[in-house]
C-alpha cells in the first residue's frame, strides 16, 4: 500500500528498526522540555483537536511506534476530533509511546513562546532520523495513520466498559 507521499512502507520492516533511535530522540526532547518546566493542568486540550483547533502530525515511524507500544485506545477512533488514547480523566494512556507533537505541546502560557522553536528543531531531527533509517516520511495527521492502521487491522478496539 502506497503512502500519500507516494512512497511504499519498507517491506517486512518492523518498528524495532527505528525504536531505539526514536526513544533517544524523545528522551532528548523530554529533557529540553523539562528544562523549560511547563505546567500541565491535565485539561485535556492537547487531545481534543477540533475543540481547540489544532492537529497532531506525526511521521510514519512515529505512527508505527505508537501502534506497537501504546496500550489499547481508551476510546473509539473518531473522525479526527480527539485522540483515542485520552481517557475520561483527560489523561494520556499512551504516555510512553506518544509522538513528538504530544511531547512538545503544553497549554501553559509561560511555555508557549518556546514551543515553536522546539518543534522546528526536533521535527528536523525526526526528518533526518527517518531519512537515515529509510522510513517513509509521510508526515500526516494522527487520524490519517490510525485510519490506515484500522483498515489494515492494526488498530485495536478500545476496551468495552464494564
Amino acid at each position: 500500500m502506497s503512502t500519500p507521499d507516494g512512497t511504499e512502507p519498507p517491506p517486512a520492516r518492523g518498528v524495532e528498526q527505528v525504536r531505539d533511535a526514536l526513544h533517544a530522540l524523545y528522551a532528548e526532547l523530554d529533557d529540553a522540555v523539562s528544562r523549560l518546566a511547563p505546567v500541565c493542568a491535565v485539561s485535556g486540550r492537547c487531545c481534543r483537536f477540533v475543540e481547540y483547533d489544532h492537529t497532531l502530525f506525526l511521521c510514519e515511524a512515529e505512527a508505527a511506534l505508537l501502534l506497537a507500544e501504546a496500550p489499547p485506545p481508551a476510546r473509539p477512533l473518531d473522525g479526527g476530533a480527539t485522540c483515542p488514547w485520552q481517557d475520561e480523566q483527560n489523561r494520556c494512556t499512551a504516555r510512553e509511546a506518544r509522538p513528538l507533537g504530544c511531547r512538545v505541546y503544553f497549554c501553559d502560557p509561560a511555555y508557549q513562546p518556546h514551543a515553536p522553536a522546539l518543534s522546528e528543531e526536533f521535527v528536523a531531527k525526526l526528518k533526518r532520523l527517518s531519512e537515515a533509517t529509510e522510513w517513509p516520511w509521510n508526515y500526516a495527521p494522527l487520524h490519517h495513520h490510525l485510519r490506515r492502521a484500522a483498515e489494515d487491522g492494526r488498530f485495536p478496539a478500545p476496551p468495552r466498559p464494564v
